[in-house]
């Protein structure tokens, strides 16, 4: 199993030098994948419900900085050389996908195929209310753009006929490394979110179980998803951050089949010090499993 390491973007995590020394230390230490999150938009006080805390609310202030993601990731694939990078999670249905699959295969191009496009339906109605984006049928938005953007990855001049959205006969370069395609792994963790990765996603990210116990009980679920759309669970790339990880828990998520375990921290605010944090973790982590 891998380590990925959620860091990037916000506060600290929000400095230039900061984030060139992250990367760069995470990418000479054996880090698996720098993740990034997503709000366009932040409220001081939201009626919107925050899932993934116990108190519905967001523990990122709302005055703090907060980058878009591809191009912080953007700056840490410059910084790196081997490294993924992976939005987690890019709010989808807020977004143009004809903008996001151009950007998306960008930055793919520019770090050498290395981009994980992490995706999410959104949960902050203030968010879509200050797009001017429709907070229902988000789900299904989410997915159409998805297909979408797979058609402008694959297909030199695409067409697509949606509810959503729709274009004839255009081309959309460069295309990504991969054989033309992107990974996109969906975030969540209720039934319907492991519904839309067991239909149509190629993985999860699972964000801020509390515990190894929540994410076997969640992969029961999607175990029993796959097999009723006759789906190989095995085929999806399983990413998990944990409320407080602790040692024994990476041996445990590799045995239930997962992935990668994602540490979400907030780095020092100096690039000195940021650079012997991820050296430290590494050693934690990671000491006698490289």
């Amino acid at each position: 199993m891998r380590l990925g390491l959620h860091a990037l973007g916000i506060g600290t995590g929000a400095d230039r030098a900061v984030i060139d020394a992250v990367a760069s230390a995470a990418d000479r230490c054996d880090f698996a994948t720098l993740w990034a999150g997503e709000h366009v938009v932040m409220v001081d006080r939201s009626a919107s419900r925050y899932p993934y805390s116990d108190d519905g609310t967001i523990a990122v202030p709302a005055g703090a900085d907060w980058l878009d993601p591809m191009i912080a990731l953007a700056f840490a694939a410059a910084a790196s050389s081997r490294i993924g990078v992976a939005t987690g999670a890019l709010l989808l249905p807020e977004h143009n996908p004809v903008v996001v699959a151009k950007q998306a295969a960008s930055l793919d191009r520019l770090s050498d195929g290395r981009l994980t496009l992490g995706v999410g339906v959104g949960w902050s109605r203030e968010e879509f209310d200050a797009l001017a984006v429709p907070f229902e049928h988000r789900a299904a938005r989410t997915a159409e753009y998805a297909r979408a953007m797979r058609t402008l990855w694959r297909d030199d001049i695409a067409s697509f006929a949606g509810e959503f959205v729709g274009f004839d006969s255009i081309r959309v370069n460069p295309k990504p490394v991969r054989d033309r395609r992107i990974p996109i792994v969906l975030g969540g963790n209720s039934d319907a979110a492991l519904r839309r990765v067991a239909t149509w996603a190629d993985g999860w990210y699972g964000f801020n179980l509390d515990g190894v116990p929540a994410v076997r009980e969640r992969l029961g679920k999607l175990d029993e998803l796959c097999t009723g759309l006759n789906r190989d669970r095995s085929e999806l790339r399983l990413a998990v951050a944990l409320r407080s990880p602790r040692a024994q828990d990476f041996d445990e998520l590799a045995a239930l089949g997962v992935d990668e375990l994602v540490l979400v921290e907030s780095p020092p605010g100096s690039p000195e010090a940021a650079s012997e944090w991820v050296t430290a973790l590494a050693v934690q982590w990671l000491k006698g499993r490289r």
